[in-house]
């Protein structure tokens, strides 16, 4: 009998494929003690041949889905086993003691590990740590007979269930094989959530029991409009689902019909849709979802994707290149966003007890400054492949914003001196995402050039609730009146100023927030790109003047889900 999994739906769309569980496997062991150390040695080769012959096959993959400097790490994996040092003390070990393979091969390479994690003073040898840890456990899985998942391997179609997607699980993700995923943790903000909307593939989050409910082989239907996963689903509901697969297949197409229209309401009022994107790649999935801008180019993935810290002219050419791609269509770049849980393994940040709330994004910057004057140095010489727009994360008070944009407009004035051509129309503006600001919104409208709404972070800092914490997710509520009267404050500042607001976090796409946005008067929507021809569709349904009053009502309420119902009876 099938079973329903019920999660929060976390990309449009719906898949049928076998299960491919990305679940760490047990890799517990017994201490033996042997008699043929030479069958021993063997063993321990053999597993190392193995994995060597998985590891070139994963960096092939690698190599074609996400570039050469990606596939470095699983380089440095296979230098590990070629390691003449650690394979003989390994042997040795094996000889002299007379112990099983499995246990020889823990003992000396946690020897290592504790070396190389004690060099605190050296990021690289750090690093190196875990690569060791790595190559360790795919060697023991051989050891032991016991497979150890990995996406970049995939060669059919399947759906992933895991607890949740790390970022490296989602990079060797294969659209060609992946058809969906379904996690145990997560919410619409989970980075495993944005990346299967950028993927285009359907999802579910947060069903909190997936790889407990769900077997390696087992055949699944992820519905990524309800937010449900079927396992072992009868014909009937194969027959069902595969039905509306294909109604879903002519919805796309439906919206498919909007991509060169703008995005008009019934009463006529034009807004602009954008798209997030991460990287200058991410342009064409902007164009080819009718996207009128990019509302958010977020610049720190430059330097994740790096080895160490990016240079001026290769973050030129990567500025360069999203500017060109957007043909005149503006681009909001932020500036660049670490710390919190973004960190960066050459950039070493004091350890802290709450990141989210510390030494991150421009507070980073305006105390790093030659960190942040090398990245504008580069925006500002771009600047003329297009039409540029920056924005700073994170600013609390005026002083910051003022103290960011002195430094902009110092290396814009260097940039000019050296007759370096530079646009004279670079608007310069911030992120809302922290209440402090939303509530001065009337004093720093005067100086920044436009907002741009970040809810993701607003509603976890309004609320003090951590957005990936399961027990109190349930207070993530982008539709909760508190949240609405701030976004209505740094609208109507904004306005007030003659600038203009957009919002470019999760809230900016969602179905139940859109008619509340247009009645509060939003400027900008930025969203992940395959959700813009269905909010465009959306949009050219309601009437502005409706939408204000359905607005008004909301702001009035007491709880998110008085705001939901009457979103429904005016959207009806």
């Amino acid at each position: 009998m099938s079973k329903v999994l019920k999660g929060i739906a976390a990309s449009d769309g719906i898949a049928t494929a076998e299960a491919y569980m990305l679940v760490e496997p047990d890799l517990s062991f017994d201490k033996k003690t042997i008699e043929n150390p030479d069958e021993e040695i063997q063993r321990l080769h053999s597993a190392i041949d193995a994995s060597k012959k998985e590891l070139e096959t994963i960096k092939e993959k690698a190599k074609e889905n996400l570039g050469e400097e990606e596939a470095e790490v699983f380089e440095a994996h296979l230098t590990i086993l070629s390691d003449p040092e650690m394979i003989g003390q390994i042997e040795t070990k094996i000889n002299d003691e007379k112990v099983n393979a499995e246990s020889a091969l823990k003992d000396v390479t946690d020897t290592f590990i504790s070396m190389f994690e004690a060099m605190t003073d050296n990021a690289y040898m750090q690093e190196r740590a875990g690569d060791i840890r790595d190559v360790t456990k795919r060697v023991l899985s051989h050891l032991l007979g016991v497979t150890l998942p990995s996406p970049a391997l995939i060669d059919k179609e399947v759906i992933i269930v895991a607890h949740d997607l790390t970022p490296s699980d989602t990079a060797q993700l294969d659209r060609r094989y992946v058809k969906g995923f379904v996690t145990d943790i997560g919410g619409r903000t989970s980075h495993s959530a944005i990346m299967s909307r950028t993927l285009e593939i359907p999802a579910v989050v947060g069903s909190e029991s997936a790889t407990e409910d769900i077997h390696e082989g087992d055949q699944v239907i992820i519905d990524g409009i309800h937010g449900e996963a079927i396992v072992k689903p009868s014909a009937d509901e194969v027959r069902e689902y595969e039905q509306k697969a294909k109604d879903f297949a002519v919805q796309k197409a439906e919206w498919e019909q909007l991509k060169n229209e703008k995005s008009v309401t019934a009463d006529g009022k034009e807004v602009i849709l954008a798209a997030n994107i991460g990287t200058p790649q991410d342009v064409e999935g902007a164009n080819d979802n009718g996207a009128e801008a990019v509302g958010l180019f977020r610049s720190e993935f430059l330097y994740m994707d790096a080895s160490e810290l990016p240079s001026e002219d290769d973050q030129f050419e990567a500025y360069k290149e999203a500017l060109e791609g957007m043909n005149g269509k503006q681009v909001v770049v932020r500036t660049m966003d670490i710390g919190g849980d973004k960190k960066l393994p050459y950039l070493p940040l004091p350890d802290e007890q709450n990141p989210f709330l510390g030494y991150r994004a421009i507070r980073l910057c305006l105390d790093q400054q030659e960190i942040f004057r090398t990245q504008l140095r580069a925006l500002l010489r771009a600047s003329k492949y297009g039409k540029l727009a920056i924005m700073f994360p994170m600013i609390a008070t005026v002083q910051e914003f003022k103290d960011a944009k002195a430094i902009f407009e110092e290396e814009k004035a260097a940039l000019v001196e050296k007759g370096v051509e530079v646009a004279d129309d670079i608007q310069v503006g911030m992120m809302m995402e922290i209440p402090a600001a939303a509530m001065i919104a009337d004093k720093l409208a005067k100086y920044a050039d436009f907002f741009s709404i970040g809810t993701n972070d607003l509603i976890q800092y309004s609320m003090a609730a951590d957005r990936g914490n399961e027990r109190v997710s349930y207070l993530y509520q982008p539709t909760n009146p508190s949240i609405l009267r701030l976004v209505k404050n740094i609208i109507d500042a904004s306005h007030k100023e003659g600038k203009w607001t957009g919002m470019c976090g999760e809230m900016a796409g969602d179905q139940t927030a859109v008619p509340l946005l247009l009645g509060l008067g939003l400027d900008e929507y930025s969203m992940s790109a395959t959700s813009i021809l269905k909010t465009r569709s959306f949009i050219k349904k309601l009437s502005t003047e409706k939408m204000k009053e359905l607005a008004d009502k909301a702001l009035d309420c007491e709880t998110e889900a008085e705001v939901q119902a009457l979103v429904k009876e005016y959207t009806k």
